[in-house]
């Protein structure tokens, strides 16, 4: 749609810092006053709004369009939605190992056994790691203590980190980057060492590259807005 304002301000409200566009409150999709839990991520939606050209390009607002999920979709069915994140942690990418060759199995376990480490000392947990992609159940305990994680976070952290479970195919993935268990880069290439490794051997096409690049620039989004959520 046509850019109806040329002013966008932060103002502060109960519960946190909303969005008003020439005086104006922004609401969400369904209606609900679009209100951000800190400063540090109102400031970044808000500077998607002040970048819009002439058109309003929702594509272009990636903070704006997760606020937006975080309220309209995830606030109202908050329990429903952590244990649907949390269920990646049945069938996690870091606990499925290559069988060979031995250079894959080495770079797999080089990078994904550390942030597994990270979740069995920061949860208590033990995991059933295999490999092939036969499923391996996973310890009832492991499944309740990192659903608890999940439905532990705010609704704005649990929508970002839903992006970031999906992109890795990892709950421990997500975790430890929204928990601090390691930084972003470290925790997105430990994810992509499968597709790396096809690339090594078979070469990359363009349509492929750009694939991979919007991916990674989703989950450089995703990890932003959970450290702006918790700020």
């Amino acid at each position: 749609m046509k850019r109806f304002y040329s002013e966008v301000t932060i103002v502060e409200v109960e519960g946190g810092f909303a969005i008003q566009l020439d005086g104006r409150p922004v609401r969400t999709p369904a209606r609900a006053l679009l209100a951000l839990p800190t400063q540090a991520l109102a400031e970044a939606v808000a500077e998607e709004w002040r970048a819009q050209g002439e058109t309003v390009e929702p594509a272009s607002m990636p903070m704006t369009g997760l606020a937006n999920a975080a309220i309209d979709h995830v606030a109202a069915n908050k329990a429903d939605f952590a244990a649907g994140v949390a269920r990646y942690a049945q069938s996690d990418l870091l606990c499925y190992r290559a069988d060979g060759p031995d250079t894959l199995v080495a770079r797999q376990a080089a990078a994904w056994e550390p942030l597994l480490d990270w979740a069995r000392a920061r949860y208590g947990v033990a995991f059933a790691v295999t490999q092939g992609i036969i499923p391996v159940p996973q310890p009832d305990e492991t499944l309740a203590r990192l659903e608890a994680a999940v439905v532990a976070l705010d609704s704005f952290t649990l929508t970002g980190l839903s992006t970031l479970v999906t992109l890795s195919g990892s709950l421990v993935c997500g975790l430890a980057l929204v928990e601090g268990g390691e930084d972003r880069d470290t925790i997105w290439q430990a994810a992509e060492i499968d597709e790396a490794w096809q690339v090594e051997q078979w070469g990359e096409d363009a349509e492929a590259s750009a694939r991979s690049a919007g991916r990674a620039a989703d989950f450089a989004t995703a990890a932003a807005f959970c450290a702006l959520a918790r700020a």
